[in-house]
């Protein structure tokens, strides 16, 4: 009886590590793509599409709370945390379509306010298309604070 006592402890110490290092990825994850954005924004001085801007207005957060929260070891911040990404991923996914065509023109909200949403701004050293590099981010951020949370049957 004591043997499956510490086993069920030495499991849940083991899931709280894995919970953690999660945590400490995606706030990885969300700060590497804030200063990302600030880099290609005040470095290389693209302007930001609309779209763009929704998603920032959604990962900066990110990267505080996610900061705050790898500190204290509060895996709570997720309950917090996976709506706002959800919220950056579907803007992000939106600005996808937008960029591989799937979308057609006259609803795009970036042209006629600003930057476009699907122009050669759009890719980073020519290769990267950045939404899709922010669908990763917030997919990524989403998957670390879901998996390693699920509740295992015993």
């Amino acid at each position: 009886m004591q043997h499956c006592a510490r086993v069920r402890s030495g499991s849940t110490m083991q899931n709280t590590s894995h919970q953690t290092n999660a945590l400490y990825l995606a706030w990885l994850i969300a700060l590497t793509a804030t200063l990302g954005a600030l880099f290609i924004g005040e470095v290389m001085g693209r302007t930001p599409c609309v779209l763009c801007w929704y998603q920032r207005i959604a990962m900066f957060p990110l990267a505080l709370i996610l900061g705050l929260a790898s500190f204290r070891a509060d895996h709570a911040v997720r309950h917090y945390v996976i709506p706002l990404a959800l919220i950056g991923g579907l803007i992000a996914l939106w600005h996808s379509l937008l960029f591989v065509g799937i979308i057609p023109e006259p609803i795009q909200p970036c042209e006629r306010n600003g930057p476009s949403c699907s122009g050669e701004d759009q890719v980073l050293f020519g290769v990267l298309p950045l939404p899709y590099l922010s669908v990763f981010s917030f997919s990524a951020i989403i998957l670390l604070l879901t998996v390693p949370f699920r509740k295992r049957s015993s």
